[in-house]
This record gives structure tokens, sequence and C-alpha cells, in this order.
């Protein structure tokens, strides 16, 4: 008993120092434990062609937590930014979330500048939570599993060539891919620091290959590209 006791202790105040560096947002509002996750700055293309480009970005909760709440704070009002959920009943922890959540912005406006997101977890103890749908037997129709898995690697950045190479496992297929460039900065980005690194994907086979360019502006930031593969047919 004094053991749990003190583990909830640690963990309210781990909660608290979270509550007190990012009061601005609410992944952990109304949930009574809660370790808050703040990523980095992610950068969203800017492109105002049809359709207009998308920014996939994967944060994850420690180990042996699921995410409780999401938020985000946002450069621009224009950004469109949702989660990947899983189907399942009821939407909770655990059923519709998991450890990690993959973040997917489009910029939706006419005057870009610099377009930047910045993805916020609230993390709860894990406790077993849900498997999803219950599987059903029904003619001609299947329950929703999970036939694919997300391959993610996150590399820092430095002035110079840095290349992030992600690769789906043996007997996998590759399905889709991203990349993402990222700033871990106290406030938003400055478009001088986003215009300093630029990046290029090569999907080949299985593996997904991106070399990012960084100037010496990125000099002492902490600045990270994200490569991401899906990958299918797996067991």
């Amino acid at each position: 008993m004094k053991r749990l006791i003190l583990v909830a202790g640690i963990l309210a105040a781990v909660a608290g120092m979270g509550a007190s560096s990012a009061a601005a947002t609410n992944e952990c509002r109304g949930l009574q434990v809660c370790v808050r996750v703040a990523g980095p700055w992610v950068v969203v293309p800017s492109a105002l062609t049809s359709p207009r480009p998308r920014a996939d970005f994967q944060l994850s909760c420690p180990r042996r937590y699921v995410i409780g709440g999401l938020d985000a704070e946002l450069s621009d009002r224009a950004l469109d930014i949702d989660f990947l959920g899983k189907l399942g009943s009821p939407v909770n922890p655990g059923v519709t979330t998991a450890n990690a959540a993959l973040f997917r912005a489009t910029y939706t406006g006419t005057a870009p500048k610099g377009p930047t997101f910045r993805p916020h977890l609230g993390c709860v103890p894990a406790s077993g939570g849900g498997a999803g749908p219950v599987p059903f037997r029904r003619p001609g129709a299947f329950p929703p599993g999970e036939p694919t898995v997300k391959r993610v690697r996150t590399v820092r950045l430095h002035p110079g060539v840095v290349r992030a190479v992600t690769t789906c496992a043996a007997g996998e297929r590759l399905i889709s891919a991203w990349h993402a460039l990222a700033f871990y900065t106290k406030s938003a980005p400055a478009q001088t620091l986003i215009q300093s690194v630029s990046a290029t994907r090569n999907v080949k086979g299985r593996r997904v290959e991106v070399q990012v360019r960084s100037t010496a502006v990125v000099q002492g930031v902490n600045a990270v590209v994200q490569v991401g593969a899906v990958c299918g047919g797996g067991r």
C-alpha cells in the first residue's frame, strides 16, 4: 500500500510539472493522473496546389502509458489537424488510442508564413484497456484488424547533410511513407530557421530514405527529421 501511495505521488508530481510548463494546452484536462508529452514544432508544407500536401508526425507516450488526451499548438489558424484513431467501443484510451499517435496537418489558407504545429499528448497509465472491435461472424464481412505497422525513426540534424532511413521488415511490403522536419524550440520557429533546412525523400522497395541539407542556422538548435514507413503483409 505504501508503495502504491508513493507511485501515485510521483505521478501527480510529474503531472504537476507538466501543467506548469504547458498550462495553455488541454491534453490532460479531466484526467486525474496524467503525464504531459510535448512534441517539437513540425513544419507543414505550404504549397497551394490541389490537393494540398500534408505533414505527418508520430509522438509517443512513455512505456506502459497510453494516450488519454491530445492537443496541439498552431502557428496559423488555417491549419487543419487531426490524428489517426482506431475503431472500437467505447471510444476510450487503450481502445481508440494506443501508446503513440500519428498527427496529420494540412495548411488550408492562401498566404502561408511558415505554418507549423506542436503536438501534445496526455498520457495515462495503461490498465489493459480494450482490444479494439470485438470479432464478429457475418458472411462476406470481416471485423477491422491491424493489417499495417508503422516503422518510424527520428534523427537529429546538424549543419550539412544528414540521412535518415527506415525499412519495412522482411516479409512486409511498403504501403506508404512520410517524413517531417521539426524544431524543439520554445515558440514557433521563424521562417529563416524553417527555410534553412530542406529535405528530399527516396523510396525503393521496402526502404525509405530522407536526405536533409541544413545550413549553419540550425547550429545549436534541436532540429530533427522523422521518417516513417507504413508496412503491411507482416505477421
